[in-house]
């Protein structure tokens, strides 16, 4: 059985299944207990909440068979006496554990997300005051239908992190929220046809230079925007032409400020994004041929070129190749498109493209192009052929 995380696996069924440990509240003994889902996401998520809701119970065990013993107050008197901390008071202690333990650009996101979606709403409450089912109410009004899934979503993960902080430090109650995903309208994922690919690959090698060697390098080997601008040429091993990814480079909200932003270099998106990708022995020599190995950086030379700078060199390459605006991304999504085409096996695009899952890779890569349906087409009117032939033989 696969694993993924802490006390997760994948079954032979294809269910993932979460375990903790729980107290019995006869016995006062630990048992193990499992809670289960269709991917790692959602059980992560119901283990998370399953592991609080058993923190909580055991603290109110303990606590209960203190007073108990002690013969004074109740449980509800002790714990409401600790509950009157403020929810800005938590969040700030959170957000400030965040900063020291996880990456910069993380806390960015998280501080950002409280400050303009939940503060306002929340801050001068304390816990007492907090109910479950005016969460809603009060978090997603009516002015946020706008919101996009996504957004909502990282607003229930900040929320929810505060509240369990709060939970687990101040010993007030554990309090859950989920959001109601709303099923958005499916949007078309675009790649370069073929004709598109012919016409922008003509245009970069012609007067070539290492900006738009990135540029083929990208529909070569799949990198983001961050990846590419943050390459450094000891990523590159010329020996064994294997590019390593280990960077990436993002511009961010500096703390303090509302508009002051800087570049940041940082770890990639996730521990599967730091990957090794082969390279072809053409793409080794256009690298050396053209790019100044003597720099640190393969695009940016002395430091890391600006992504919104390379998409617009991007937006102008596809310009004067006669190509309309498209999103740099679309590079990655081609060279995906173009991997399925040539007969790669699913596993070795997921493993190049730096994705945790071939699910992943199959649902938001996988993109069959008018040619690649045209080819099926004429091989299935090849088969009907032969049984036409046979029939007539």
């Amino acid at each position: 059985m696969s694993r993924r995380g802490e006390n997760i696996r994948k079954r032979k069924d294809g269910c993932w299944e979460g375990r903790y440990y729980k107290m019995e509240e006869q016995s006062g003994t630990r048992k193990i207990c499992s809670v289960y889902a269709k991917s790692y996401g959602e059980v992560k998520e119901k283990l998370v909440a399953a592991k609080a809701s058993a923190e909580c119970q055991q603290k109110e065990f303990m606590i209960e068979r203190t007073l108990n013993l002690e013969g004074n107050a109740t449980l509800e008197e002790s714990l409401n006496e600790k509950e009157e901390i403020s929810f800005q008071m938590a969040a700030e202690k959170w957000l400030a554990g965040i900063e020291q333990s996880k990456k910069y650009a993380t806390y960015v996101k998280y501080h950002s997300i409280y400050k303009k979606y939940i503060q306002e709403k929340l801050g001068t409450f304390s816990f007492s005051q907090l109910k479950e089912e005016v969460l809603e109410e009060i978090v997603f009004d009516a002015k946020q239908e706008y919101l996009s899934n996504s957004v909502k979503k990282s607003i229930s993960c900040v929320l929810n992190q505060i509240l369990f902080y709060a939970s687990s430090h101040y010993h007030t109650k554990l309090f859950r929220y989920s959001y109601r995903k709303q099923k958005p309208e499916k949007k078309l994922v675009e790649v370069l046809n073929q004709a598109e690919q012919i016409r922008l690959l003509q245009y970069l090698y012609q007067e070539m230079d290492i900006y738009k060697l990135g540029i083929i390098l990208c529909i070569s080997t799949g990198l983001r925007l961050g990846e590419v601008c943050s390459l450094k040429w000891e990523d590159i091993n010329r020996k064994e032409k294997i590019l390593s990814v280990n960077t990436t480079v993002q511009r961010i909200v500096v703390k303090g400020y509302d508009t002051k932003t800087i570049l940041l270099e940082g770890k990639p998106k996730s521990v599967f994004s730091k990957r090794e990708i082969p390279l072809t022995d053409e793409m080794i020599r256009l690298l050396f041929s053209y790019g100044n190995c003597k720099k640190k950086y393969v695009i940016g030379n002395d430091k890391p070129i600006e992504p919104r700078t390379y998409q617009n060199k991007f937006q102008k390459y596809l310009q004067l190749a006669g190509i309309r605006k498209k999103n740099f991304h679309i590079l990655r999504h081609t060279f995906a498109t173009n991997c399925i085409n040539s007969g790669m096996d699913i596993k070795s695009i997921s493993e190049i493209l730096g994705h945790s899952d071939v699910k992943t890779t199959l649902n938001c890569y996988m993109h069959p192009t008018t040619e690649m349906k045209r080819q099926h087409m004429n091989d299935l009117s090849v088969i009907y052929g032969q049984y036409v032939g046979q029939n007539h033989e």
